[in-house]
């Protein structure tokens, strides 16, 4: 498997980002384009993808919030590759290349009911923080943060 750093253009990614769409739209219901509309890609130039042959199976990426912090964004599995641990894989990425370009920090916001998600971002040492902007008084969001 190869780890690589791109941006959002990459097609692979593109492919993925299309995937963890159809799921959200589902797993959000009808709250599903307030999420959306902080989710395009078009301002996020830092990307990580696994590619198992000539296949993207997972991706990630960062992006500015403010000062010296990233906001982690669109990270997503296939589903035949989940449990394996593609996700951390791509998680570490992410850490070690915003923490290159200069960042302390990482927040992210996932749904309260993304178990496996809460459960990577738990283990990797990120912290429950207060929902942030545009989060802020979203019952069904949950935010972390960690040091980097």
């Amino acid at each position: 498997m190869e780890l690589l750093r791109t941006d959002s253009e990459n097609k692979g990614f593109v492919t993925l980002v299309r995937c963890l769409d159809s799921e959200l739209e589902v797993i959000d219901g009808d709250e599903h384009s307030f999420y959306d509309q902080y989710n395009k890609t078009d301002q996020i130039k830092n990307v990580v993808v696994i590619n198992d042959l000539d296949k993207t199976i997972g991706c990630g990426a960062f992006k500015l919030f403010e000062g010296q912090t990233a906001e982690v964004k669109r990270m997503y599995t296939l589903p035949d590759y989940r449990g394996k641990g593609i996700a951390s894989r791509v998680l570490n990425e992410l850490e070690n290349w915003a923490k290159e370009l200069g960042f302390s920090q990482l927040i992210l916001e996932t749904g309260k009911t993304m178990d496996s998600a809460i459960g990577l971002y738990k283990s990797k040492g990120y912290q429950v923080i207060k929902n942030y902007p545009p989060y802020d008084g979203v019952e069904n969001s949950i935010c972390f943060s960690k040091r980097l």
